[in-house]
């Protein structure tokens, strides 16, 4: 499965910096606005201890974690919506990924420019989200005009998805992201077909520098916690920093600077949940791999993470909990104890099962 996060924000407040710190590939992160033209894609591995101790427990010869994908979006301006700056470039790129990370600045530095000169992570939030909301107008005004025709002909569906989307536009003229608008699932199906930028889940990601927030985060945080919002403290430039030095190393520069923690791994996993993922595992002496599938998915749909044949070749899967397993102590432990369980097509695949398919 490929799921995917923009890394969004205006220019300058570290995003190609996070974006290699996650991934350690090359791109550009030049002090000035609108340095990464083409978006870079890094596929990024969901930090997981199981599948290390399952590699272990199995002596398998490879361990494969699942992954996720960021793409390395460069930075929004007020008035991207009406194609300022490389606005338009920009918001296509943010329609074909399935969720945003927001990156706000936290921290001052005079060595580095905002483009609003002045360090207001409210006030960055808020222009980056008007932006989405603007385009979704536009977007939800144009397709309300290919309606209109049909509509007055009378044929219901148009009928029906004009009054939906009538009710849209207004929500969007209020200021508030359609995510917080509530549908019925058959409106929200509809809504999905526009692709709109405010209805994609966003996590924000707060982003320090050197272990230091120069700004002081308290009203932001409110300020998030109204949204009901998700979000992440990060500090990208210790771990991009982190990733050129020796493994050895790394403890003692962390030291150094009073860091326990640059938060990226949060990041990673915020991001996994936030799509709705989870992850089941195989295990043997060929390898331990994490497959991701959505939350909710049955055995026989987890099946076609390994191969789509998998589906309609079902017969039954051999289930066991990695917690059960674990203390088992081995395979042949854990069915003993009847620990591993016959699971057939309803079942409901849940994180950390450790699965055997029977087609």
């Amino acid at each position: 499965m490929s799921l995917s996060i923009g890394i969004v924000g205006l220019p300058n407040v570290g995003k190609s910096t996070l974006f290699n710190a996650l991934t350690q590939k090359g791109v550009p992160a030049e002090n000035y606005p609108f340095c990464t033209i083409d978006p870079a894609v890094g596929i990024v591995a969901v930090p997981d201890e199981r599948v290390d101790f399952l590699a272990h427990f199995s002596k398998s010869a490879k361990r494969i974690p699942a992954v996720i994908e960021f793409v390395d979006i460069a930075g929004l301006v007020k008035g991207a919506s009406e194609g300022e700056g490389l606005g338009n470039k920009f918001l296509a790129h943010i329609r074909e990924v399935d969720a945003i990370a927001e990156v706000v600045r936290i921290y001052e530095d005079s060595n580095i420019t905002h483009v609003s000169n002045k360090i207001d992570p409210i006030d960055d939030i808020e222009t980056i989200n008007l932006e989405l909301i603007l385009a979704d107008l536009q977007t939800v005004t144009k397709r309300l005009g290919g309606l209109a025709h049909d509509a007055r002909r009378g044929e219901k569906t148009a009928q029906a998805e004009e009054a939906l989307l009538q009710r849209v536009e207004a929500y969007l003229k209020t200021g508030q992201m359609i995510s917080g608008m509530s549908l019925a699932e058959e409106e929200a199906k509809i809504v999905k077909n526009l692709q709109l930028l405010s209805a994609k889940p966003i996590l924000y990601v707060l982003n320090k520098k050197n272990g230091v927030a120069t700004v002081d985060t308290s009203p932001l945080e409110e300020y998030l916690k109204k949204l009901k919002a998700n979000w992440v403290i990060v500090d990208a430039k210790i771990e991009g920093e982190l990733s050129e030095l020796e493994l050895v190393d790394r403890q003692e520069f962390k030291q150094e600077l009073g860091v326990e923690d640059d938060g990226i791994n949060d990041l990673i996993k915020e991001s996994y949940k936030m799509l709705g993922l989870i992850t089941f595992l195989t295990t043997g002496e060929d390898e331990t791999r994490a497959w991701t599938i959505k939350k909710g998915w049955t055995a026989p749909e987890a099946g076609t993470a390994i191969h789509t044949d998998f589906k309609d070749k079902f017969i039954r899967a051999e289930v066991v909990a990695y917690d059960d397993l674990v203390s088992a102590g081995s395979y042949a432990n854990a069915r003993d104890k009847g620990l591993v369980r016959t699971e057939g097509k309803d079942y409901v695949v849940k994180d950390g099962d450790v699965i055997e398919f029977k087609i």
